[in-house]
């Protein structure tokens, strides 16, 4: 057992250390520039930063030393004389390799002082350890407050279309790797939602998310990985929503249109919120459903986006390119589907009929002879002529003034 040295002895170690403190800083720099080559490599200013940090251990030690009560002051007086930017220039690892050659360098010095001077410094430099590690990890919890704030304020940006000249940078802050096409996917947010699951299963499929909790709702804006990767597995998005399915809790799940950009997500957005909010109205919707399988449902409540997607993609096509198929699409779902009374009431052969359906689905990508498109497509025949007989009744009047 080490015995405690004398009063006088302390007071005259004391004193030698302080006499001996500014050459002891010096070598201490010297070897840091020696034996660490990131400390060599760093701009002047930050060299000069971390070598203030290991200049403020040493005259540390000198005043823990003279009172090992003031253990609880170490993180201040080590690491106060340090920019807050110090932390996002160097790590953990390197503040401890500091560390580590503040003390050798400290120790080869005192050597022949006795045991009780070495043990002091060993004790410090492990107080010191431990002082970076909780520096460093209360700026890692604040950077994760302030990331999880901004990521919900870019979500909710994105939800509601208030894009503005500040959007990429805060993006471009929070790391995101996406690229090219997104997609918005809505659901219910789980009793205990694991975001550090989501994103490590988003990231084995070669996707980047956006997570934001909207309270009972939660919100994923998906974006493909960075372009070149060869272990990357391109899936459609719906692929990519079906894997990130068990992040969700119970309920419907929607997703969005795809969309160019993420500046463009917007439009998913409204489409996949517009399809959430109506989605209890279809008895069997698959887990995930598109946000374009609920176009009926979304119009019916009064969605614009839904309207005008309906008339674009359905009505307007068909009608561009023959009313004989809007005809007949009319005639077919109005008799029950039903090939031979269609051809009845057109005074065709139901070949003719089966033919026109055919071109009907060539043209706009939606099949009449299944329920659920049936109903989609009709919907969409009676928005265009409600919209048509509109437009035609403000076209005369135009004529007539």
């Amino acid at each position: 057992m080490t015995e405690r040295p004398t009063a006088q002895e302390k007071a005259e170690t004391l004193a030698w250390l302080r006499r001996i403190s500014g050459d002891l800083a010096t070598t201490t720099l010297r070897r840091l520039e020696e034996s660490l080559p990131w400390y060599a490599e760093m701009p002047p200013g930050r060299r000069s930063a971390v070598g203030l940090v290991a200049q403020s251990g040493i005259s540390s030690f000198i005043d823990w030393y003279d009172d090992p009560g003031s253990t609880p002051w170490i993180a201040a007086d080590v690491f106060a004389s340090a920019p807050r930017e110090l932390l996002r220039s160097i790590s953990l690892t390197q503040t401890l390799q500091l560390v580590r050659v503040t003390v050798e360098t400290t120790e080869e010095r005192v050597a022949g002082r006795g045991n009780g001077l070495r043990e002091s410094i060993l004790l410090y430099s492990r107080e010191v350890a431990f002082a970076a590690a909780d520096v460093y990890a209360r700026a890692a919890e604040a950077r994760g407050l302030w990331d999880a704030r901004l990521e919900a304020l870019v979500v909710d940006s994105i939800l509601t279309g208030e894009a503005d000249e500040e959007l990429p940078s805060r993006i471009a802050a929070l790391g995101w790797h996406g690229h090219g096409e997104v997609a918005v996917l809505v659901g219910t947010t789980p009793p205990q939602l694991d975001v550090d699951q989501v994103r490590r299963t988003a990231r084995k499929l070669g996707v980047d998310v956006l997570i934001g909790v909207q309270g009972s709702r939660l919100v994923l804006v998906i974006g493909r990985a960075e372009p070149g990767r060869e272990d990357a597995e391109e899936l459609a998005f719906s692929e990519i929503a079906s894997r990130l399915e068990p992040g969700f809790g119970s309920g419907h799940l929607v997703l969005g249109p795809t969309a160019p950009a993420l500046l463009d997500a917007g439009l998913s957005a409204r489409a996949a919120l517009a399809g959430f909010a109506v989605a209890k109205s279809w008895r069997h919707a698959p887990r995930p459903v598109d946000a374009d399988d609920l176009l009926p449902e979304r119009a019916l409540a009064g969605d614009p986006l839904a309207k005008a997607t309906l008339i674009d993609r359905i009505y307007r096509p068909l009608q561009a390119h023959s009313t004989d198929l809007v005809t007949t699409l009319w005639s077919y779902l109005d008799n029950g589907r039903s090939l031979e009374a269609t051809a009845r009431e057109l005074f065709v052969h139901p070949n003719t009929v089966r033919y026109r359906l055919k071109r009907v689905s060539d043209v706009i990508g939606w099949d009449a002879t299944g329920p659920r498109e049936a109903l989609i497509l009709q919907t969409a025949l009676i928005l265009g002529s409600i919209g048509g007989d509109v437009t035609r009744r403000r076209a005369a009047g135009v004529r007539r003034a």
